[in-house]
């Protein structure tokens, strides 16, 4: 990601949280798109300026249990094998915030959400939540629009993204033809699914 895009969304984020006491950042994106990338960024550069925390949205991906259990194994990371509710929940309790919180975070190498693996503090002004669904207009995704104060929309063409993910799986362990198989059967879909359904967001990267 360009230093000057980062050094923009930052002082935009800034300039209008300035005097609220939390602003709540919705930063979304197909797959790949550099979701994560940009929020570390702007992370490291807020935190010069405020205090502030990341939400990921994968850390609320169902345990591969309840995705076996359910036959959705297959399709991990598709709108339906994620807890939307217990997402919201959660944003809902850091809008009223007076003591610590913890929320989960995925860890890619196992493959597993860990519980409680992140804490945020009461004075964290700005939260900055991640994740490929935040901007769909489908239910239960859409019950999140209200708790953004500003959306954030990264926009990949599919090549991009179809180069990242393969090597997303490479890195994981995986052949060739299996991180294709694997991009190409979920990952490409979902990436549509997010451009197709997608509310406006405020900015657009």
């Amino acid at each position: 990601m360009l230093p000057d895009i980062i050094e923009n969304l930052g002082s935009e984020i800034l300039k209008r949280a300035a005097g609220k006491p939390r602003f709540f950042v919705a930063v979304a994106g197909a797959p790949a798109s550099g979701k994560s990338t940009l929020c570390d960024a702007l992370e490291q550069q807020l935190a010069t300026k405020t205090s502030v925390a990341v939400v990921a949205m994968d850390g609320f991906h169902y345990d591969n249990s309840i995705l076996k259990e359910n036959g959705k194994f297959a399709r991990k990371g598709a709108p339906d094998t994620f807890d939307a509710t217990g997402l919201n929940l959660l944003l809902k309790g850091l809008h009223q915030q007076t003591d610590l919180m913890a929320t989960p975070v995925f860890d890619r190498e196992q493959d597993l959400a860990r519980s409680s693996a992140k804490l945020i503090h009461p004075n964290d002004q700005i939260i900055l939540i991640e994740g490929n669904y935040l901007l769909c207009d489908t239910h239960p995704w859409n019950l999140l629009h209200v708790l953004f104060d500003l959306t954030i929309m990264l926009n990949v063409e599919h090549a991009v993204l179809e180069e990242r993910l393969i090597k997303r799986w490479l890195d994981n362990d995986h052949t060739k033809a299996q991180a294709t198989k694997r991009a190409q059967s979920n990952d490409l879909p979902n990436a549509k699914y997010v451009s197709e359904n997608s509310i406006q967001a405020d900015i657009n990267v």
